[in-house]
């Protein structure tokens, strides 16, 4: 395929009707190829900046600010592999387990983040949120559209599974969701709780091993041993903070000259 040629494939794909109309009379000015890129570079902008809107990821640290000294345990060499998003070829899921400020949450919005600038849908939802909104929809059509919504993102991150116990209903949702994104889309998950205890956030369900089983087939398990990074920052501000009083304090009782 000769130059022109892509041109033209590049504006048909852009709807650039206007142009394609009249190809053979502009396809050879010096302008096409700039309009053209223009246009793309447009949309791909708007494209991104309405999806992050969607994603709703909110502010986090980025990867180059995570500290990975902090850790007693990470495979820092497989979470550099999932942040390529080679998992997504074949719907592989990611789980990070670990306890409260290990960094669960920052290392799976960093991956949802790389898959959003690389042009793929992102959604983020807390587990309570999530799970909550879908419980309280008393409409079955409803239902199945807001599933639907979950299921149809080419990456879906659910944050904080263990930290609160849920209903039968919320465990039934749950799976329904993993089931309709199983195989087909990835699904990452944060969770405080090792998947022998998920039968405390979800007690008396009847489907949690099942719900377990579908979200660990095809899946990266990250474990992540440590003390909470953000005990330890707020630690070191108040160390800071009596510090700064203690030396304050000394400069107001200096006897004067």
């Amino acid at each position: 395929m000769n130059k022109i040629d892509t041109l033209f494939n590049r504006a048909r794909q852009l709807r650039l009707y206007g142009l394609t109309a009249h190809w053979d009379e502009i396809a050879t000015q010096d302008w096409v190829p700039t309009v053209i890129r223009w246009e793309e570079d447009e949309r791909s902008d708007r494209s991104l900046l309405r999806r992050m809107r969607t994603a709703r990821l909110g502010h986090f640290k980025q990867m180059a600010d995570y500290d990975w000294k902090w850790p007693r345990r990470i495979d820092r060499a497989t979470v550099e592999e999932l942040m390529t998003l080679a998992f997504m070829k074949d719907a592989t899921n990611i789980v990070f387990i670990g306890p409260n400020g290990v960094g669960k949450s920052t290392l799976a919005l960093n991956i949802a983040y790389q898959a959003l600038i690389r042009g793929h849908s992102v959604l983020f939802r807390t587990a309570s949120e999530m799970l909550g909104e879908l419980a309280a929809i008393d409409s079955d059509s409803l239902l199945r559209r807001k599933l639907q919504y979950y299921a149809s993102h080419d990456v879906l991150l659910i944050d904080e599974i263990g930290y609160l116990s849920y209903s039968n209903r919320h465990a039934d949702l749950l799976f329904e969701l993993i089931s309709r994104r199983y195989e087909k889309r990835s699904t990452i998950v944060t969770t405080n709780k090792p998947f022998a205890q998920w039968s405390e956030v979800f007690p008396n369900a009847a489907c949690v091993v099942s719900l377990v089983d579908r979200l660990v087939h095809h899946c990266e398990v990250v474990a992540i041993e440590g003390d909470s990074y953000r005990f330890k920052e707020a630690n070191e501000r108040s160390i800071a903070q009596r510090q700064q009083r203690a030396s304050h304090q000394s400069g107001e009782t200096e006897p004067a000259s």
